[in-house]
């Protein structure tokens, strides 16, 4: 049996500005793209067919969709007889099966004498999309809060035979993630020390607002922190592909610390001070300091520069040495 729908058979109009259209078509089904759902599986279409395409919650690392349309061979004696076209702005987001459609066409292309054509659909400006003999851009970019969008095949010209009529079309489409993710940052003061100035750079560069989400290109990265009232640190970052990295940034208290570690029986003077726990951290300032160790009557003295945002053990160790003699 011949599907048939309501609206008439379109003309070819080039050059058409983007304006509300209305027609009845049938939706196949419907996509979710997203950085996590990043592809989708074909559908079925006629030569009437529409499909609709969502985009997930969370797609902002998303630079555009790919539509791979499969087209039988039987086509390419009907070349120019159908086209692909894109609508934005649905007046409603149809359900499977025969809708009526008000909504704005911002794409129209052709269907080519080939058995595959690609379709990339940007959704940013400074996408790196581009059109080549293997590749169509048939849209301008489109902002994600356009979507959900609909994927319609339609004829452009009367009088189609059976043989189109009957023919299977595949459609798929995939997500294309640009090449970055996101860093978040919390910041977590000691109790001691709150609210002082700091500066943290990522790759040298300063960050305004660390509680802001910064995003940045994949690989790693080197985190910074700077500051006369904590110490400062250094780590190296990993940023992954569409993925957003948390990371806790604990700002330290720049107070030099030192524990001491001996002999049992040895009693260690700091400063001229009996250290009573040894091996307990204990905060001291920075510059030039001495350490006492006294054994029984056998005590060394080692002169130590300590300094700001460091921490020291100073260790005695005794050994043996063992040498044979002829």
């Amino acid at each position: 049996m011949k599907r048939r729908y309501g609206a008439a058979l379109l003309s070819l109009v080039l050059g058409m500005p983007v304006m509300a259209e209305n027609f009845r078509t049938i939706v196949a089904g419907s996509m979710e793209l997203g950085v996590e759902a990043s592809e989708q599986k074909p559908l079925s279409l006629s030569y009437v067919d529409s499909v609709v395409v969502k985009l997930a919650q969370g797609s902002r690392f998303l630079k555009g969709i790919e539509l791979d349309l499969k087209i039988p061979q039987a086509y390419f004696k009907y070349r120019g007889s159908l086209a692909l076209s894109i609508y934005t702005n649905l007046k409603a987001v149809p359900p499977k099966g025969i809708a009526d459609i008000q909504a704005e066409r911002v794409g129209f292309e052709l269907l080519p004498n080939k058995l595959q054509a690609v379709y990339q659909i940007p959704l940013r400006p400074d996408t790196d999309l581009k059109a080549s003999p293997y590749v169509s851009i048939p849209t301008a970019v489109l902002s994600p809060t356009s979507f959900p969008i609909l994927i319609r095949l339609m004829p452009v010209i009367k009088g189609l035979g059976d043989e189109i009529e009957s023919m299977v079309f595949q459609l798929s489409a995939k997500s294309l993630i640009a090449n970055e993710g996101a860093l978040k940052t919390q910041i977590i003061y000691p109790e001691q020390l709150k609210d002082k100035p700091f500066t943290l750079l990522i790759d040298d560069a300063v960050v305004e607002d660390p509680t802001k989400e910064r995003i940045l290109k994949e690989g790693e990265h080197n985190l910074t922190i700077v500051s006369d009232a904590y110490r400062n640190e250094s780590r190296t970052l990993v940023i992954e592909r569409g993925k957003v990295l948390d990371i806790s940034i604990n700002l330290q208290d720049p107070t030099p610390l030192i524990s001491f570690e001996g002999p049992e029986n040895a009693i260690i003077f700091f400063d001229k001070v009996r250290v009573e726990k040894p091996r307990q951290y204990q905060s001291t300032e920075p510059g030039e300091h001495e350490v006492l160790f006294q054994v029984g009557d056998y005590s060394i003295v080692k002169q130590l520069t300590i300094q700001r945002g460091r921490n020291y053990q100073v260790s005695l160790t005794v050994d043996v040495t063992v040498t044979e003699k002829n």
